[in-house]
This record gives C-alpha cells, structure tokens and sequence, in this order.
C-alpha cells in the first residue's frame, strides 16, 4: 500500500487550528476529535492520508484559506534530509532534481518532474495512486507548499509565470492568483508551477556542495534501502499489467494463478481499502500513461495492450482516469 510522511498530516492538522500527535490521535482545543492509525516509521497509508485530508477540508469552510496555511506550515525541514538537500543544493536546478529523484523517500503516492525542454520551465507534479475525492486539494497543496518552499531557498526572486491545474476553480480563482502571486490556470493540461528557464540557474541561499554531496550520497542509500511494496494490490499490478495485452483477466483465473480463492482474493483486496476493478484500472491507466509517454505505439496499438477491444473505448475509460485525451496527454512528451 503507497505510504506518506506524516508530516504533511501534522502540517494540515496546524493549518486548521489542530495538532496531530504522535499516537494518531487529532486533537482540537485539548480534545481528541479523530484517530489515525498511529504512523509507523514515520508514515500513513496512503488511504488513511487521504481520509484524513478530506475530513480536514470538509470541517473547513474556506478551503483556499486552508490552503495557504498549509503552504505556511510545511518546510523543507518537515521532510528530513530530502528537505535538507533542497537547501543545500548550488542552485534551484540542482534542488528541483533532487525532488524529482528523491521523492519516493517522502511518498510512493505522487511524483515530482522537472521540465526544462522548453520556455517556461515546468516542475510537474503527477498523481500516482487511483481517484479519491481530496486528490485535487491534496494537489493544490502540494504546489503551494513547492512554490512557498523553493522561494525560500534560492537567494533571489524567483518569479513564476503560471501557475496550473487539471481540475476545475472551485473558489475565487483571484484568489489563487493572489496566493501563488502568478496567473493561475484550471482544467489545464498538468499540474505545475512554471517559470523562465534562467531561474533554474538562481543560487541557494544555502548552498554547499559539500554538505549537499553528503546529503544526496545517504539519499541515495536510502532510495536503494526502499522495500518492494508487500502488498496484494502490488503483487497483483504485476500480474495484471503484462496480461493486459491478452484482454481484461478474470478475478477468478488470476486468484487462482496466484493460489487464492475468489473470495480471499476480494477479501484480502478490501482488507486494503481496494476492489478488484480499483487495481485493474490503476494497472491500464499507469500501462498507457506508460506507452504514451515512452513508446511510438499508436494509440490503437495501446488501447489494444491495456485490455481494450477499441479505440473509442479506450480514449473514453483513459480521458476519464487522466482528465485528458490520450492524444493530448502524449503532445506534454518529447518524441520517444
């Protein structure tokens, strides 16, 4: 199951007013009024997150409001040495990179990307876990809390010109602009923060590319340390994707090619948070977002390797789980 540092839970606990303690418990004005499972190594599941979040901002009545706080209450420093790295870094360039690398020490839920291919550059931010409905404000926040960050590092001023977002403004979006202090784009093509190339080349304030070289080296042993997820859901990704290509598998066949019961299979499934149509879909959707990105299959060719029997079919279930067309989606990509 993907994980997350719970220190984006206590830092959205802070941005509403309330403290998220160590044992899970969430307590507002000296009471307890919700319990997490307590965090082990430092982490959530990725549903107990989300479930979180989603009470948060339903509790609140002004989510922009809540937004901002958040963005105020997360630090680098919230997320270890990832966090320290950033700061360390020569310049804003080297502190993006180490994101975009080191990301899964902090979630195996969501990646970041850097985009300097063209004017403006981009640091994109990709969802890697299947729908849930806070995915667009844990989004939001996520792109406030970059954008307060990565100001406060370089030593400079770094101007964004846009800000974007796949999913429709639900408030004022003069008041995202006003937040972000850049336009502010919804329904667009990704989430990112974009900005004139040269910025990448601003110094950090704190730049040490000796610390920095010590910190990215234990970086890299902890990236390496990381354990395959032990789940059902990642087992059965695995052998769900490359069948694809022989059509949608059967719950039952693949129970039993993975010596499972139908029935166990769908209870071990729930056990997770999960339904056995939840893994399917995440396993076409990361398939072609996959194929579209990396290979020059046509879109025939890979609505017919993610299970599906026609196109139209496909760019349907595809423009549903991405919220764009799988031809639009592939134009974001340089030519594989």
């Amino acid at each position: 199951m993907p994980s997350v540092t719970a220190a984006f839970a206590r830092a959205m606990a802070q941005a509403a007013g309330m403290t998220l303690r160590d044992d899970g418990a969430l307590v507002s004005g000296g009471v307890v009024v919700r319990r997490l499972p307590q965090p082990t190594d430092g982490r959530l599941t990725e549903t107990d997150y989300f479930d979180f979040l989603d009470w948060i901002r339903r509790q609140h009545e002004d989510e922009v409001a809540l937004l901002e706080a958040y963005a105020k209450m997360i630090r680098a420093d919230d997320i270890g040495v990832l966090g320290l790295s950033m700061k360390t870094a020569p310049t804003l360039r080297a502190s993006l990179e180490r994101v975009q690398r080191y990301w899964r020490v902090v979630t195996d839920s969501a990646i970041y990307r850097l985009d300097d291919t063209g004017d403006p550059a981009c640091l994109v931010f990709e969802a890697r876990t299947g729908h849930h409905p806070v995915l667009d404000f844990r989004n939001e926040g996520a792109l406030a809390g970059s954008a307060r960050n990565i100001r406060q590092i370089v030593d400079g001023e770094l101007v964004f010109e846009h800000v974007s977002f796949r999913h429709a403004c639900r408030s004022d979006p003069d008041r995202y602009a006003a937040h972000f202090g850049c336009p502010v784009y919804f329904e667009a093509d990704r989430n990112a923060i974009a900005f004139k190339p040269e910025m990448l080349d601003l110094p950090n304030r704190l730049g040490d590319a000796a610390v920095s070289d010590f910190l990215t080296a234990h970086l890299e042993t902890e990236i390496g340390s990381l354990k395959d997820d032990p789940s059902l859901r990642a087992a059965l990704l695995r052998r769900l994707t490359p069948a694809l290509s022989d059509g949608v598998p059967q719950a039952a066949e693949v129970a039993r090619d993975m010596g499972l019961s139908e029935r166990t299979l769908y209870r071990r499934l729930a056990d997770e948070g999960l339904t056995f149509r939840d893994v399917l879909i995440e396993a076409q959707s990361s398939l072609a977002q996959e194929l579209l990105r990396d290979s020059a299959s046509s879109i025939a060719e890979i609505a017919f390797l993610t299970g599906f029997s026609e196109q139209s079919t496909f760019s349907r279930a595809f423009k549903r789980w991405v919220g764009q067309a799988p031809a639009q989606f592939r134009q974001q990509f340089p030519d594989p």
